[in-house]
């Protein structure tokens, strides 16, 4: 698996019109050439796939209209955890009573932070710090 792989790239669709991150997009994370690229759509749905998507190729949105680029080194956040040892990776449930029951999201866990990427209503969504207590937690790998 990618536990004890070092974070080597972590890459996000930009919106050069916006100058701002595109969270329908994929999120890449490149962990010494195994790269896992995760995307939320609908309220429900995720997709984790490995090593499918190219970042030198052009991104083409359905529909046009916008211009999108692969970027590297944002958030900030994002970019702190390059360079570091996974040390984890969870598969966390909403357990909240509301309309986002059920509805799954992944942690990575690294020395100095985490990353969680969520379904934020149809679209990717990002934190930096420990998941809410309403998660049900499943460490992988174990």
């Amino acid at each position: 698996m990618l536990e004890g792989r070092t974070l080597t790239r972590a890459l996000l669709v930009w919106d050069l019109n916006e100058d701002a991150w595109f969270p329908d997009g994929l999120v890449l994370l490149d962990f010494e050439g195994e790269q896992v690229e995760i995307v939320h759509q609908k309220f429900d749905e995720i997709s984790i796939t490995w090593n499918t998507v190219d970042p030198a190729q052009p991104l083409d949105w359905p529909g046009g209209g916008f211009q999108l680029v692969w970027r590297e080194g944002a958030p900030v956040e994002l970019a702190r955890l390059r360079g570091q040892r996974l040390q984890g990776v969870e598969l966390l449930v909403w357990t909240g009573e509301d309309m986002a029951q059920g509805m799954v999201a992944v942690g990575f866990v690294f020395p100095h932070g985490r990353v969680t990427l969520y379904n934020a209503l149809d679209e990717n969504g990002m934190e930096f710090r420990s998941p809410d207590p309403r998660y049900a937690r499943h460490n992988l790998g174990e």
